[in-house]
């Protein structure tokens, strides 16, 4: 009778181990992929960055303009893999931002942002889209902002 309920205590004390052990076991498990998974999806993203384009065009001209980028500049850009996100014009903005065209490019790091610049400047449909735009006299200038997501950021 004693063998028996010695028996049983043991296989209480192993079943709470056994338990216990394969609790620890999965939390760490858990907790190291957690932390590897993190590491790798801050890592893959934190070259990444953010091309903000801002086209200030000549008065009444943005209609020309954005006809060029959905029939031409576009089609270049993806060329030359610019990846644009998106396009816009703003909404019951301030005067200031009158006649301005803005498009957002993502690029997986500024090395590769200024390749791909740089080949789609050496080609010869970019040349000759230039030429015409500055006979048209469409823009007044442009501005370039490079923006780096926040580790927070929902885009990166």
């Amino acid at each position: 009778m004693k063998l028996n309920r010695w028996k049983a205590k043991v296989w209480k004390f192993n079943g709470w181990s056994f338990c216990g052990i394969a609790l620890v076991a999965f939390a760490a498990g858990s907790l190291t992929t957690a932390r590897w998974m993190h590491v790798n999806r801050v890592s893959a993203a934190s070259d990444r960055v953010f091309e903000l384009r801002v086209y200030h065009a000549v008065p009444d001209k943005v209609p020309a303009l954005e006809s060029q980028f959905r029939d031409t500049w576009s089609k270049l850009l993806a060329k030359h893999d610019l990846k644009v996100v998106g396009y816009w014009v703003p909404e019951g903005a301030p005067p200031a931002w009158d006649n301005t065209f803005i498009y957002l490019v993502a690029h997986s790091s500024r090395e590769e942002a200024k390749k791909n610049w740089d080949a789609m400047r050496a080609d010869p449909a970019t040349q000759e889209l230039l030429k015409s735009e500055q006979a048209d006299k469409l823009l007044e200038k442009v501005d370039s902002t490079y923006m780096r997501p926040e580790d927070f950021s929902p885009m990166k």
